[in-house]
């Protein structure tokens, strides 16, 4: 980070001469067991492999994009040392000026040469709770009090928590820094609107299945449905028998189910399950990377869930690789709420100076809830070095609620709040910001039973909460009780402040910020200046929150098709259509699929039940989370998300009959086609764009052409290109094969080659599974290429390459060991 900072501001090179020179005294020494060279070389690829890691995630793929670009939250630094050193900047908070810096710098070089000795380097425990260290707002003492409180029901002791996590005397959050000033009387508690309709207010944030245990994630869900509240799955899914599984008659399934970046294991049952549906553009302790969850925590249940195979590492693309613009998200949006036009779509943000304009566009967008998140927190499988470096959540909420308002789109979307709550004081907070609901997940952790050993990445954990260990899983000793008393206690505090400050329900406070004021402590936390973070936008009557849904999509395309399917289905015949279709057409077949998925008497249809040709040209997200069962035929051309997240259903796409022009030369369909598909089959007579099959999970496709990117983070299913491909082939692939037709013997140029390997078609299996999918796209499309391939397959397969993961052909390897 210190290289990056250097290289941000400008730097052409570094050159950390201290470093070289103690690694030479640590090896004269004999401290290092390596030789000086050796040791020089670790040192610099380690740097440059944080280096990758910190530009990538702003989106950036070269040094020079990087250098003097300024990509950095300022927080707490005053806008004259900016300005005067650091060539210019703003601060959301403003800060210290060039004497404090100067003595920071005096302080820590007293500290290490005050004697005749030089002290040594002290472990600040950045990570873990240290004594002597840094201070953590989870700590023995706070961990002890929340626990026992959850476990006894003890309201008193959860006072104790609540006095030891308001950190006034030495602020550890922004929140700290601010002081609540009502306007109005105190009024009697029994005058507030009840607990029961405060907890409702509260959502247990997404921490995925997999990262950890299956015991923690249904007593978490179990906990919120009892309430009221939600839980979200995460990226993670959801086992489908949890979507109609009951434990004393309260439901076992997470209401708000997750969509993230890659798109694990999301089908049309899954998403017709939800009450809510989010669509996670950002990690929250990690914002600009992807979820990952290590091999060894991939057991036969995970990789059930996630549509993968056991002991595979699992990565998630670092954003979301089909959204590029507010339009794709306005897309994905409206292809969700065909799919299930009563839940809500909720969009994660995470905190950071300009979010407010990103969430003016979400608003725009049509969304119903935007989640802003905040740096405070990881989930069970966040490597340590990407914990850091976030934004807090007070800033982003703080300027969505601003943003929103002065564009008279805040009555249009509710805003969600997450950062490391634990009291009924953060919870008053936020809502002044502007939040109507609150998210809980650390905290949730903690009154099951975690300790916060902070060993969740190596599924090692004690306690058998983040852990997928059968050995450690069975001493889990939580309950859902535990959470159903900690929530509660929390929606008592907020109903004791809310008395206090004079105020009825939460509502009546909800954007309030003019009832905050900037506490001063005394001590350096007294140079902020919070001025921007408390403005208060007053637009006279416009609201400062949103009671409403938006209304549902219209579809009218399957709208016509649902009909004709309920009575032809109902007279046990098989449906079979042909209708046009134009480019206004949108999300056409999604709908349709949510209507089957939602009946279990469809649910489970023969394949080509329901059989619709179009003519013409298609729209954004024909065939989207397409259905078992259903079968969409295409004559024309098709734009970009053709197949999105396809759920067993078929697509076939061709030119028009009439058309005169060499398919196999011409592009028929747009990018990002087959995006987070799980199951199903898509034939394709004509090029495509680029991102084709990106986290493809278990579908067929057969392309003659494709653009980069193509197989991107594939975790299963076969994937056959009858034509060229662009660059980065297979990047991020752990899962499911690609065959490539390489006539020019160039193919190996275009691939990334870090998880794959490439071969021939050696074999029996493969050189007839190959010819097995060429006759059936030959059969579905009559391409003119697969039937000179297959006039000519003796040749033709010496010219194919075979695409495998190198982790997944050894876990296959050794299964097919097993079963002999």
């Amino acid at each position: 980070m210190h290289v990056a900072l250097l290289i941000g501001y400008g730097a052409s090179a570094v050159n950390p001469y201290i470093v070289f020179a103690t690694l030479d005294a640590l090896v004269k020494r004999g401290e290092l067991q390596l030789d000086y060279a050796t040791a020089r070389t670790y040192y610099i690829n380690a740097i440059n492999k944080g280096l990758k890691k910190i530009i990538s995630k702003m989106g950036i793929s070269t040094i020079l994009g990087y250098k003097g670009a300024k990509l950095f939250e300022t927080l707490g630094i005053s806008s004259h040392l900016l300005d005067t050193y650091f060539g210019g900047g703003s601060a959301p908070i403003e800060g210290i000026d060039i004497d404090d810096v100067a003595a920071d710098v005096l302080r820590k070089h007293q500290q290490g040469f005050a004697g005749d000795t030089i002290a040594p380097i002290e472990n600040s425990g950045k990570y873990a709770y240290r004594t002597d260290g840094e201070r953590h707002a989870w700590n023995p003492k706070t961990i002890a009090a929340l626990r026992k409180a959850a476990q006894t029901n003890d309201y008193d002791l959860y006072g104790t928590f609540a006095q030891l996590t308001t950190n006034h005397d030495a602020p550890m959050f922004v929140r700290d820094l601010l002081d609540i000033k009502s306007d109005r009387q105190p009024i009697a508690i029994d005058q507030v609107e009840p607990e029961e309709a405060i907890v409702k207010r509260f959502v247990a944030e997404a921490i995925s299945f997999g990262a950890i245990s299956k015991e923690a994630h249904e007593d978490i869900a179990y906990a919120m449905n009892l309430l009221g509240g939600a839980s979200n799955t995460g990226e993670g899914g959801e086992l489908p028998e949890r979507f109609d599984a009951t434990r004393d008659g309260i439901s076992l399934g997470s209401a708000i189910k997750q969509v993230a970046s890659g798109r694990f294991g999301v089908t049309t049952e899954y998403l017709t399950h939800a009450a809510e549906i989010q669509i996670k553009v950002a990690q929250g302790a990690k914002p600009g990377e992807g979820g990952q969850l290590p091999g060894f925590k991939v057991d036969e249940m995970i990789a059930r869930t996630r549509h993968s195979i056991p002991g595979i590492t699992l990565i998630s693309p670092p954003p979301h690789h089909d959204i590029y613009s507010i339009e794709d998200l306005s897309q994905l949006i409206h292809d969700l709420k065909n799919v299930n036009p009563h839940a809500r779509i909720s969009v994660k943000l995470v905190s950071e100076t300009g979010v407010g304009t990103i969430a003016a566009g979400v608003a725009k967008a049509k969304a119903d809830v935007i989640l802003i998140s905040g740096s405070d927190g990881g989930t069970g499988a966040s490597p340590l070095s990407s914990i850091v470096y976030a934004g807090p959540m007070e800033i982003g909420l703080a300027e969505a609620q601003q943003t929103l308002m002065l564009n008279h789109l805040r009555s249009n979307v509710r805003l969600q709040a997450d950062g490391q709550l634990k009291n009924g004081r953060d919870v008053i907070v936020s809502a002044l910001l502007g939040a109507e609901e609150y998210g809980f997940a650390t905290a949730l952790m903690i009154v099951l039973g975690c300790i916060m050993d902070r060993k969740c990445h190596t599924n090692q954990c004690c306690t058998g909460i983040v852990t997928q260990c059968p050995e450690l899983r069975a001493k889990y000793k939580g309950s859902p009780q535990y959470i159903i008393n900690y929530l509660r206690f929390v929606a008592r505090d907020v109903r004791t402040q809310l008395a206090a400050m004079g105020y009825t329900a939460l509502s009546d406070i909800i954007g309030r910020s003019d009832l905050l004021r900037q506490r001063h402590t005394g001590g350096t936390a007294d140079k902020t200046d919070l001025t921007r973070l408390l403005a208060h936008i007053d637009n006279g009557a416009a609201p400062r929150w949103n009671g409403t849904l938006h209304p549902q999509v219209e579809n009218a395309t399957d709208s016509l098709i649902i009909d004709i399917t309920r009575k032809t289905l109902a007279a046990h015949n098989k449906v079979d259509l042909i209708m046009p279709i134009a480019n206004t057409n949108r999300s056409v077949g999604a709908m349709l699929s949510g209507y089957i998925a939602t009946h279990d008497t469809y649910r489970h249809l023969p394949d080509d039940t329901i059989a619709v040709t179009f003519k013409g040209s298609a729209g954004q997200s024909f065939g989207a989370f397409l259905h078992q069962g259903i079968t969409l035929r295409l004559e024309g051309d098709a734009n970009d998300y053709l197949g999105k997240g396809l759920s067993g259903g078929h697509i076939i796409v061709t030119p028009p009959k009439e058309s005169t022009f060499d398919p196999a030369e011409n592009i028929i369909a747009g990018n990002t086609l087959l995006y987070g598909a799980t199951a199903g089959e898509v034939y394709i007579n004509g090029r495509v764009g680029e991102r084709f099959g990106v986290r493809n999970s278990g579908a067929t496709a057969v392309v003659e052409g494709v653009g980069n990117h193509c197989c991107e983070y594939m975790t299963g299913g076969r994937v056959v290109v009858l034509g060229p491909t662009g660059q980065n082939f297979a990047a991020g692939m752990c899962g499911g094969i690609a065959y490539v037709w390489n006539p020019d013997n160039d193919f190996d140029f275009n691939c990334n080659m870090e998880l794959i390997e490439l071969s021939l078609i050696d074999n029996d299996a493969d050189n007839n599974e190959l010819q097995r999918y060429i006759r059936r796209h030959l059969q579905l499309t009559g391409s003119p290429l697969a039937k000179r391939l297959l006039d000519t397959w003796a040749q033709s397969v010496t010219q194919f390459i075979k695409v495998m993961p190198i982790e997944y052909k050894r876990i296959m390897a050794s299964i097919n060991n097993s079963a002999e």
